[in-house]
Order: structure tokens, then sequence, then C-alpha cells
């Protein structure tokens, strides 16, 4: 791949800012330490090295294959969320798939094929319009499609492993494979794309088309008003911090030890539920990881249970 680096004046027609690069062929710009707390759910977190958001599969077969030429790490965010990225920022090539948006709803199958960036909540609403079922417990998930088939997101009992058909998976190198979920590896919160540099690039799930769309926008409301009801969504969160070490319940176990409003710097443990710390003002990624390990010695110190986080620690801590 070649590439092409400009430091010119803005007159020039090929002008790009200091630190960007052009990937000739594409119109793909990869742009060097932009800020990537804007860009996640908990609004904290350093600077990548070099950055892109592609809009579509080639731009984004085009960043991968510079990445690998330039021997540099790859990192793939979402929407954000469940991420926790260290105040240090991120080294190598940070892709952000959230502007890959493309969804099908086919009513002879019944299947809902979508881009990795589209967002769950988005699609639970549209599911819900046309009334198909089985979307309805992701309303309040705040991710998007590729990151929930690589951590298998759910809630209420539900998640993506239960209705996933197959995924697009394109390697590093540019290898496309189609997986199943038995390919997959799922367990509770977790696939083996997990600690891979392979992206999902779109996803196809099994729901249940022909319902009335009143009784699924209704069912789809009362999921998004039970999480609201119950999780701090007025703060800025990643979610659940922890997995829930079954049969018990990340929750309950903090709450029980009296952890719930303990604070380090601006981070907290939630009033509203346990399992979330939220950004209460001006946290740092620092104060949110020393919490993280905080309350993990002391459930551990009470309980001789050893909290697993369900949030994706990005970069040096």
């Amino acid at each position: 791949m070649v590439m092409t680096v400009s430091y010119g004046s803005p007159s020039q027609a090929n002008w790009q800012p200091e630190g960007s690069i052009t990937l000739l062929g594409t119109d793909c710009v990869i742009r060097s330490q932009v800020p990537l707390a804007p860009l996640t759910s908990y609004r904290v977190g350093g600077a990548a090295e070099w950055f892109i958001a592609p809009r579509s599969l080639e731009q984004l077969t085009a960043a991968l294959e510079w990445a690998e030429g330039e021997a540099l790490p790859i990192t793939l965010i979402g929407g954000g969320s469940n991420l926790l990225i260290s105040d240090l920022g991120l080294s190598g090539l940070v892709i952000g798939t959230r502007y890959l948006r493309q969804n099908h709803f086919d009513p002879q199958t019944g299947r809902l094929t979508a881009s990795a960036g589209e967002a769950l909540p988005r699609l639970a609403w549209t599911a819900a319009r046309l009334g198909w079922q089985g979307l309805e417990w992701a309303v309040g998930i705040p991710g998007t499609v590729g990151g929930a088939v690589v951590m298998n997101a759910g809630a209420h009992g539900f998640c993506v492993a239960d209705l996933l058909v197959e995924a697009h998976v394109l390697s590093k190198t540019g290898e496309m494979n189609i997986l199943t979920p038995s390919q997959l590896g799922y367990g509770y919160r977790s696939s083996n794309l997990q600690g891979s540099s392979s992206l999902v690039t779109q996803a196809t799930f099994q729901l249940k088309p022909g319902a009335e769309p009143t009784t699924v926008l209704a069912e789809t409301t009362q999921q998004l008003n039970h999480r609201r009801s119950t999780q701090p969504y007025h703060l800025p969160s990643c979610g659940s911090v922890f997995r829930n070490p079954t049969p018990q319940a990340a929750g309950w176990l903090i709450e029980q030890i009296g952890l719930k409003g303990y604070q380090i710097g601006g981070a907290q443990v939630a009033e509203r539920h346990a399992n979330f710390i939220v950004n209460n003002g001006g946290a740092s990624a620092q104060d949110i990881f020393q919490l993280i390990s905080y309350v993990q010695d002391q459930v551990k110190s009470h309980w001789s249970v050893w909290l697993k986080p369900e949030v994706k620690l990005l970069g040096e801590f």
C-alpha cells in the first residue's frame, strides 16, 4: 500500500492537516494524536497515535493493510461503551467502526443483517416498529453490533449467541471469514474474538417477524424503562463493570459490604447500582482503574470471590 504524507499549504490540492496520512487509491485519511475520550461512554482516556473512522469496507481494508505494513498494533473501538482507555492513550492504529452502518431486514427469512457500526438500541427500535421480536432486550445496551458479537452482549437472560446466525470477520491481513456461533466459542460475555486483532464487519441475526408492532414496541419500552430505573444512565459509565460470579451477582456482593457511593477522585461506585462505576465529574481513567482494583480487593477480602472485569482495559495503567 502506497501512502502520501502531506504537510503543504492549504492552497495545495492534496493538502492534509499536519500529521494526517491519505492512502492512495482511496479517500481514506488516517489522523494522528486524536483524543479518544469523546468517543467513549466513560469520557476519559488519552489520544490515539493514529486514528481512522472508515465509512466503507474498502477504507477499512486499506487501513488494515497500512497498519500491517507499518507493523503497528491495531485497536478496535465501536460505540466506545464497555471500554476504559488509559490516560496515556493508545499506540498504533485505532479504528473506530461507528460509521460502518447498514442494515437489512429480510421478511422472507426473518433475518436481520447489520454492519459492525450499527447501534444496538437503534436496531431494537427498528425491529419493534416492524413487529419483529427478539431484540427487545438490546434497547438499553449502548453498544454496536461489532462489539456485541465480540463480547456476547446480553441483558435480562438474553444474549447475542441466542440470535446470531453468522458473523463476517476480517483479519488484519485482509482475509474475510464467515463464522457461526459455535466457531466463535461463546461463553458468558465472551468469545474467542476477544483479544484478537480480527474485526467483525457485519452480523446476521435470526428474529421473529409477524407480531403486532404495538406489542413489540410496548415490550421494548418496558425493557428500556426498567434499565433506566435501576441503572445510573444519567452519568458516564461503561455499563456493568464486573461479570457476575454465577450464581452470585456482582452488584449484590459489592452492595452488601457498603461500597455504594465509595469514591476515588471523580470515580464513584454508583448509588443506583453497585456494579456500575460512574464518572462523577472530572474523573481520570486512572481514578476508575484504581476504584475497580479497590472493589476487587474488598470483595475478595469479604467474600473470597475475585470479580472479573467485564469492562475492557486498553493501554497502560
